[in-house]
């Protein structure tokens, strides 16, 4: 395979978290740094692609020669992804929030005397990676990833199967070295059939890897089949 096997291809990559508002102060979010999302997109242009990055809040630099879009929440991330469609692969890294509160104040919340505590009515969010999943533009390749605490497998393989993906990248969260507020990642990498584990290993070496296999199984134009 060429250095540059992703030249002519457009991934569109999501990354970090999102915040979902409750007043002007608060907000419901995660511990997603962005950085393997981000390590994602750099692999993807070093491989020759044209990369749209769609980031949630996060205090990282665009890697060179990618295109950013900045989100804030689930919403504005969900229309900034389906905006930019078509594309040749999408890799769903970032750590979408599943629920966003029904009513977001205009003003502080303020606690009052005798307040025992505040009651939050949160709806769900629309699943972004499903919507692409089921686009009729539907990308060649669609990716997502799973942060799990247990059942690694069984439930990467049911987000495979239920919102019918290519490939699911699955990370245990809240061990040294894997997922949330680290440098270095372990990913296990499922399809229907398959398993391959990528690390542990630094997340660039990670992302490096997971772009290859996603350029191996990429759709050829020329065919309409996919590669070998």
């Amino acid at each position: 395979m060429p250095d540059t096997p992703l030249a002519g291809r457009h991934v569109l990559v999501t990354a970090g978290p999102t915040y979902e508002d409750i007043d002007p102060v608060r907000f419901l979010g995660n511990r997603s740094s962005g950085r393997m999302g981000f390590a994602v997109a750099a692999a993807a242009r070093a491989a020759g692609a044209r990369v749209t990055l769609v980031a949630g809040p996060v205090a990282l630099d665009a890697p060179a020669g990618v295109e950013r879009i900045d989100v804030r929440s689930a919403a504005q991330m969900h229309e900034a992804v389906m905006a930019a469609l078509p594309a040749d692969a999408y890799v769903g890294a970032a750590a979408v929030a599943d629920f966003t509160p029904a009513t977001v104040s205009g003003h502080k919340i303020k606690k009052g005397p005798g307040d025992a505590g505040l009651v939050l009515e949160l709806v769900r969010t629309r699943d972004i990676l499903a919507d692409v999943a089921a686009h009729p533009r539907r990308p060649a390749l669609v990716v997502g990833f799973a942060a799990e605490t247990g059942n690694l497998e069984a439930n990467a393989r049911g987000k495979l199967d239920a919102k019918k993906l290519d490939l699911v990248c699955a990370n245990r969260v809240g061990v040294p070295g894997s997922g949330f507020e680290s440098s270095d990642n372990t990913l296990e990498v499922y399809w229907n059939g398959g398993h391959r584990r990528i690390g542990p290993a630094p997340k660039a070496a990670v992302a490096a890897e997971l772009v290859g296999l996603v350029a191996g199984r990429l759709v050829d134009p020329t065919t309409g089949r996919p590669r070998p």
